[in-house]
């Protein structure tokens, strides 16, 4: 068994020390350092990578790690090394990157995500479906707690609609987009019900990015498309 799952262990026990720490501790969310995963870009698509490194490649720590003792992390040191790791091939969402370290979400079989820092020489882009055909979008694409469905709709537009569902205490919070949208290139964006341009940032609401990722339709938004926690970003798998 990998031990990858320590990597959500560790983030658990960082988020219970913040918390009860208090003004004592020097915790700073926005911390460079401080890996938060992937985030969202109105003018920038996220970008998917995948590990390349052989046979395995382990996840690096943030300086609050080891209850606020990893304060030389991230490093190319055996100390800030987690126990926590990936193998090749798995695909990774990246976001910023510090030094020589990308800062990755890596999604688990189930809605939960393990974050933490790479070494960049350990990942390598993938690339999207250059020019999908309108065939290449359609289907019903599935992901943990939910799913996306896209249909041929009006006037050469696509139909799209989707459903996220995530646990929350005794309740669930839930998720729902709805949009006529036309492919651009590689992408599918649209914001709300797809009625106003995306380039338009001044429209408020859910925004959505689309792409078609080898098997994978990527999906990211802005976190502004259900209750709190409510993410429909990940790669989803097309239902056969």
């Amino acid at each position: 068994m990998r031990a990858r799952r320590v990597g959500k262990v560790a983030q658990a026990s960082l988020l219970l020390t913040v918390l009860t720490a208090g003004s004592a501790s020097a915790y700073d969310p926005y911390d460079p350092r401080n890996c938060n995963g992937f985030e969202w870009d109105d003018k920038r698509a996220l970008v998917v990578q995948k590990v390349t490194a052989r046979p395995r490649v382990s996840f690096v720590k943030s300086p609050y790690d080891d209850d606020f003792k990893a304060e030389t992390c991230p490093a190319s040191t055996e100390a800030c090394r987690q126990k926590a790791y990936l193998v090749a091939g798995d695909l990774v969402l990246t976001g910023k990157t510090l030094g020589s370290f990308t800062c990755i979400s890596y999604q688990e079989k189930k809605q939960m995500w393990a974050t933490g820092w790479l070494p960049g020489t350990a990942l390598t882009p993938v690339a999207p479906m250059p020019s999908p055909k309108i065939s290449d979008w359609l289907g019903t694409w599935s992901h943990p707690g939910g799913g996306v469905e896209i249909t041929r709709g009006a006037g050469g537009k696509l139909h799209i609609e989707g459903v996220m569902l995530v646990p929350a205490g005794k309740t669930t919070n839930n998720g729902v987009i709805e949009a006529q949208a036309t492919p651009q290139n590689d992408t599918i964006a649209f914001v709300n019900d797809g009625s106003v341009p995306f380039e338009n940032m001044d429209e408020p609401g859910c925004r959505v990015r689309m792409q078609r990722i080898g098997p994978w339709l990527l999906v990211e938004d802005n976190g502004d498309c259900g209750g709190s926690g409510v993410t429909f970003s990940g790669l989803y798998h097309r239902k056969k």
